[in-house]
């Protein structure tokens, strides 16, 4: 059964209003749905303080769906994967607990936590950013990141949640549980690698997967989507990434230049200059104006003559008649913030009408 539960914590609203709006959050049965939880406090006054601690404040969910298996994912990376063959590969293993794991290059290994495996898979180490990673099997070129995606058996997540000795909340699975406990259960790598999907490209990246927890990754991975060989490509018609359902018009281009853009349901654009960006749904760009290299969030207007380059637009703003934003770090500061990636982030303007 999918039945899945979205721990949320810290600026949740718009994640929240997002699954609200967009996707169908239940299923066919009972114990289909997709559902939203905030932090329970139900062992004191505390938010989720370890993604440890989220998991153990809602035992209670797991137990009352009986679940055989538990996957927890994170939620800020990107990539496409078949969790049925992670899942198979558990079975065929006899794992106690599977960690998704990616082949990154040896040189650049250490920004990870590395997970070492016997030949058949078996983890015997995690080492967080190690100085010297240790190679994985069949390739000394490369060693096996952890993807922070892990299977468990249930009874196995229930032993260790209730361990007196991993009781701190402050835990984290990555960085303090699995590193232990992989001494007393049977902990196995599913190189992500080996996940086949159809119609992938033989120009796309493969096995594309990436950590977006920082502005400059989050941007570079919205500019990996575009181009006539982009390294994800979304065009896939047997393995489709889903967007949420959007009761609007289709987009609608007057004239002006468009290159190497996607642009989203509801968008209008009228004599505008637009290169290698990315508009959500509903943005607006007027006369005259040019955006290069930017993300304009969903319902944004972009008034005319106005100039966008390298920056982040979240939703609802209005970008003034011949503003200038980008290009100019110090301007850009005293009104927004600049990433150390030099990309000016604008935060969330006022809702209005999506219109």
């Amino acid at each position: 059964m999918q039945s899945i539960y979205i721990l949320v914590q810290y600026m949740s609203q718009s994640l929240i209003e997002y699954l609200r709006g967009s996707w169908r959050t239940v299923g066919l049965t009972r114990d289909q749905f997709i559902t939203v939880v905030p932090p329970q406090m139900r062992l004191g006054q505390n938010w989720y303080r370890g993604t440890a601690d989220a998991v153990r404040q809602n035992l209670n969910l797991i137990r009352d769906y009986d679940a055989d298996i538990v996957a927890i994912f994170g939620a800020d990376h990107v990539y496409r994967m078949d969790i049925g063959q992670m899942l198979q590969n558990h079975y065929e293993t006899g794992a106690d607990i599977s960690v998704a794991t990616i082949p990154v290059p040896l040189k650049s290994a250490s920004a990870f936590g590395v997970v070492e495996v016997d030949a058949k898979g078996k983890i015997s180490a995690f080492v967080e950013k190690p100085e010297k990673p240790k190679a994985m099997p069949g390739d000394p070129h490369k060693a096996l990141a952890s993807m922070g995606n892990y299977l468990f058996n249930r009874d196995v997540l229930e032993a260790i949640m209730t361990d007196e000795a991993y009781q701190d909340p402050n835990l984290d699975f990555g960085k303090s549980i699995l590193p232990e406990i992989h001494k007393r259960f049977k902990v196995y790598a599913y190189d992500f690698s080996t996940n086949v999907l159809p119609g992938i490209k033989s120009y796309e990246e493969p096995s594309y997967w990436r950590d977006v927890g920082t502005i400059g990754a989050f941007y570079d991975a919205n500019m990996d989507i575009l181009g006539a060989r982009p390294k994800l490509n979304l065009n896939n018609r047997r393995w489709f990434v889903h967007s949420g359902r959007y009761d609007g018009p289709p987009a609608k281009v007057l004239s002006g230049t468009v290159t190497n853009t996607i642009i989203g349901d509801g968008c209008f654009v009228r004599n505008a200059t637009i290169k290698n960006s990315i508009l959500g749904r509903g943005v607006h760009v007027h006369d005259n104006a040019v955006i290069e290299d930017s993300i304009i969030m969903d319902f944004t207007k972009v008034r005319a003559d106005a100039r966008l380059k390298r920056v982040i637009v979240d939703r609802f703003n209005e970008i003034q008649a011949k503003d200038v934003i980008g290009g100019n770090p110090d301007k850009d500061a005293q009104r927004f913030t600049v990433d150390p990636s030099g990309i000016v982030v604008i935060p969330r303007g006022k809702t209005r009408a999506r219109r």
